[in-house]
């Protein structure tokens, strides 16, 4: 059934908005400041730049799909973000006008609204996710899908040219007919859909309902878009979901950051585990791309220990498969991954760089079914290469229940894995006008300066920044500089499989670092006073 729309726009805006159009661009996304609130951060996402937004990007998927804009069925989720709404009339109104019929899905996930363009009784022609992820509540953005996955790049580039010309006068679109809104159900519909691959992966003998009867699973949403988990998956499963905490979704994130990357939402739901004795935890961020997870202990299984369990579930059903990951990951997972018969193919941050390259491989003709950063960003070939979290603690769970049969405990499948000693981030900030230009010159001094100490090794195969092996009896480890995908900001990861010996790596780079201009170090100062 139809329904009304709290806000009409009636005219877009003039065009007149070239810089502020490419400010929105933020690599495959597009992100801004959608309330005020924050000093200095002015807004510059609004209802009006939706409505011309949701216009550009019916008229982009017109061109693509060869159909007339009225023919288009787009569907738009949201986060729990307190803009959400506003933002969603204003994005359903634009491409209404041009004659586009969308369905509103209200609280959804980022991977929910990718399946709605492929299963069956939606196949919508489009589908655009309102989402910041972790940022801060004044943030908001659009996430774009087809049935071929998330929009790139180049797409997004498009997408914001057409709404900067703001003419919207393709062949395609030709209608004067108005569309219509439509509140659809979907969350349930995919969830549905975790519960039916929940049961036939486990297909327990006795119970194939429930294949989770008996398991206490704590689910921490972050006040984001994930409580659905626990009471539309895991209780039609069979789980005790007792202790699962801030599944209301509420913008103003007022318990923590619903992140899992976040020391104090790890925290919160380590917390929760231990103090309700439950099997596992797991934790999404805002829009449930990303996840992570506590075993009964209070290990946290994010990072290194997820991307080892979820190659060590992969290698079992694809022997010899290329597991994908970002640049940061250890060198105990590349020595855990090959040891279970497997390929370790580190590549660049970015989950998209990251998921590209292994759809790459794939074509090519080298079999990579995993693609995993140490965010918890996890797209896996079996599930469309899309990057859900909640479809990869479904694949967990499933392997909790399986190991629960057989008297043993999911972390038993990383018993192997050797963690460092001491890990480390340090962001040294650029004060360059041009932060990209510099940063990657600092980058070739550095290899410059590696090149003179004996014990230092750059790694081959390095596909951004530098990688270097300490081989130095105190530091036994690797560091690796790059330049972040969109900050004036150089990452520094140090890792040592000895205690004290991020302190000595980080040492010997500070006396580098100290010789280079416009270049704040003083995330490394602790470390540089420590002769």
């Amino acid at each position: 059934m139809a329904t009304p729309l709290t806000t009409h726009l009636s005219q877009p805006l003039p065009n007149t908005l070239s810089n502020t159009w490419q400010r929105l661009q933020n690599g495959s996304d597009i992100r801004g400041v959608a309330l005020e609130g924050i000093a200095g951060e002015a807004v510059n996402l609004t209802p009006d730049i939706t409505y011309r937004l949701g216009q550009a990007f019916v008229s982009w998927l017109a061109n693509q799909l060869g159909k007339n804009s009225a023919e288009l069925v787009v569907s738009v989720g949201r986060d729990s973000r307190l803009s959400g709404p506003a933002l969603r009339d204003g994005l359903a109104e634009g491409m209404i006008s041009l004659g586009t019929k969308v369905y509103d899905f209200a609280i959804a996930s980022t991977p929910a609204m990718f399946m709605s363009t492929v299963t069956e009784g939606y196949r919508c022609d489009g589908a655009i996710m309102l989402t910041a992820s972790h940022l801060p509540f004044n943030r908001n953005g659009l996430k774009f899908f087809t049935a071929q996955g998330g929009l790139n790049k180049p797409d997004i580039t498009a997408i914001l040219q057409l709404a900067e010309e703001n003419a919207f006068t393709t062949t395609a679109i030709t209608t004067t007919v108005k569309g219509e809104i439509e509140s659809r159900d979907f969350i349930s519909v995919y969830g549905d859909g975790l519960v039916q691959q929940i049961r036939q992966a486990v297909n327990h003998p006795d119970n194939y309902e429930q294949p989770l009867k008996g398991l206490h699973i704590v689910v921490d949403a972050g006040n984001g878009a994930g409580g659905f988990y626990a009471g539309k998956v895991l209780e039609p499963l069979g789980a005790d979901t007792s202790g699962s905490q801030f599944l209301e979704p509420d913008g103003t994130f007022p318990n923590h950051i619903p992140n899992p990357e976040n020391e104090e939402a790890m925290a919160a739901i380590r917390q929760a585990v231990l103090w309700h004795r439950a099997d596992v935890g797991i934790i999404f961020d805002t829009d449930v791309d990303r996840s992570a997870a506590v075993d009964s202990k209070g290990n946290e299984l994010n990072r290194n220990r997820l991307i080892a369990l979820m190659s060590a579930i992969v290698l079992k059903d694809h022997p010899g498969s290329t597991i994908v990951t970002d640049s940061i990951t250890s060198d105990g997972l590349t020595s855990f991954i090959t040891g279970l018969g497997g390929i370790h193919h580190r590549f660049k941050r970015g989950y998209k760089n990251v998921i590209n390259e292994s759809m790459r491989l794939n074509e090519a003709g080298y079999e990579s079914w995993l693609a995993i950063e140490t965010s918890g960003h996890g797209a896996m070939k079996e599930n469309y290469f899309l990057d859900d979290g909640a479809y990869l603690v479904s694949k967990l769970l499933v392997e909790l229940a399986l190991a629960k049969q057989s008297g043993k405990v999911i972390t038993d499948l990383i018993a192997e894995l050797k963690e460092p000693a001491q890990s480390e981030e340090y962001r040294l900030k650029i004060l360059a006008a041009d932060f990209k230009a510099h940063g990657l010159a600092v980058i070739e001094s550095l290899r410059e300066f590696i090149g003179q100490q004996a014990d230092w090794q750059a790694v081959p195969n390095n596909y951004e920044g530098i990688r270097v092996a300490c081989k130095g009896e105190r530091e036994d480890g690797w560091f690796l500089l790059r330049l972040s995908l969109h900050d004036p900001v150089l990452p520094l990861n140090v890792e040592s499989n000895v205690a004290g010996g991020v302190e000595s790596i980080s040492r010997r780079l500070a006396k580098f670092f100290k010789t280079v201009e416009e270049l704040d170090i003083s995330a490394l100062n602790a470390a540089s006073t420590q002769e």
